[in-house]
């Protein structure tokens, strides 16, 4: 028994009920393109104002959350920012890959994003808008589908032992009518990306949209990450041209050597 009489296990549970609430309550206002109300951050996790509110006061005073002054509303808070940039410098490929990141970009002209695997989970670490009248929405740290991406493609040819059968084993969603979800089809395409060192994904997971990506490896020989252009198919069509290939290999290759990859 802990406290006056209360089992020590419902304790643990309340507490870590508690502490689920506000966490998801951050990442919720993290995701959010304007402040809101109480009584939509409330219905959003269907709670009750008063709990949710208890949550948002605590959040406001470790800085995880603002409100604004004029309306009361909530939104995310500038220790979020400090704490990912504070953190940013630990996924190596960042450090290494910025500066061809961005010289990809200059020269195709095309959004550029890199990805890697964090808790079995594929996750966009950055993006630098392309040149075109397009912007694509996606954020760091946005999940990725293994099957439906080209940087999923990627990871399932040369990631993980054992990643493929995994996700061949269980449920692949269809984003589009172009979306592979088959599981002898998704092993063919992987095997595809085994032999030529690079993948894509036209109309696989938004139609109208196709990504060129290639791996990057570290001093090991090991998957580190992989990196991307997208664009409309108008401009990277389902067989892009040679030149883009090249130029996504080719920086996928230099950021490999500035990490101590030797081929």
């Amino acid at each position: 028994m802990t406290g006056k009489g209360e089992p020590r296990a419902q304790r643990s549970t309340a507490e870590t009920s508690t502490l689920d609430l506000a966490l998801r309550i951050v990442e919720f206002l993290a995701y959010q393109s304007q402040a809101l109300p109480l009584a939509a951050v409330a219905q959003a996790f269907d709670a009750s104002k008063a709990t949710v509110y208890r949550h948002l006061q605590t959040l406001k005073r470790h800085g995880f959350v603002r409100q604004d002054d004029g309306t009361g509303h909530y939104e995310a808070g500038v220790k979020l920012m400090v704490l990912g940039e504070a953190t940013r410098g630990r996924f190596d490929i960042l450090a290494a890959a910025r500066s061809d990141l961005l010289a990809l970009r200059d020269q195709s002209g095309h959004a550029v994003t890199v990805c890697k695997i964090i808790d079995d989970e594929l996750v966009v670490l950055d993006l630098f808008q392309g040149r075109t009248v397009i912007e694509f929405s996606t954020r760091p740290g946005t999940r990725l589908a293994f099957h439906a991406s080209a940087h999923g493609k990627i990871w399932l040819a040369f990631g993980p032992e054992g990643l493929l059968d995994r996700v061949v084993a269980g449920e692949m969603k269809a984003w589009t009518p172009r979306t592979l979800t088959d599981p002898a089809a998704v092993r063919a395409e992987v095997a595809k990306v085994c032999a030529q060192g690079w993948s894509t994904a036209p109309d696989e997971v938004i139609t109208g949209v196709n990504t060129v990506a290639a791996p990057v490896w570290d001093h090991r020989g090991i998957l580190a990450g992989s990196v991307a252009i997208v664009g409309a198919t108008q401009f990277i069509p389902a067989r892009p041209s040679d030149t883009v290939i090249d130029e996504v290999v080719g920086t996928a290759q230099r950021i490999s050597r500035s990490l101590g990859w030797r081929k």
